[in-house]
């Protein structure tokens, strides 16, 4: 159960994946692009439709739930053959190093 005021699932939205309440947007992708090294305030100038709450219930949720995000992450990554570059994610404080 989810316990997130801006985190829901619906079995009807990427098979139940958590997303932004009212969005179909998923926790990975706030995720993903906090990993890439954006900030927080930064993210909701790519995701325009989300608020700063939005983010940091996204990020709170990924801080609680990081073995079940990563997994999402890794179902959803697009194969390497099929896109030529090869990202490898690394913990935010090895990133920002």
């Amino acid at each position: 159960m989810i316990e997130q005021r801006y985190i829901v699932r619906n079995d009807n939205i990427l098979s139940g994946e958590p997303i932004i309440q009212g969005t179909r947007t998923p926790v990975r992708a706030i995720v993903e692009l906090w990993r890439l090294g954006l900030a927080p305030e930064e993210i909701p100038f790519r995701l325009p439709h989300l608020t700063m709450a939005q983010v940091f219930a996204a990020l709170s949720y990924y801080s609680d739930n990081q073995a079940e995000i990563h997994g999402y992450i890794d179902l959803n990554r697009i194969p390497e053959s099929l896109t030529g570059t090869k990202l490898e994610f690394k913990p935010r404080e090895q990133a920002l190093r």
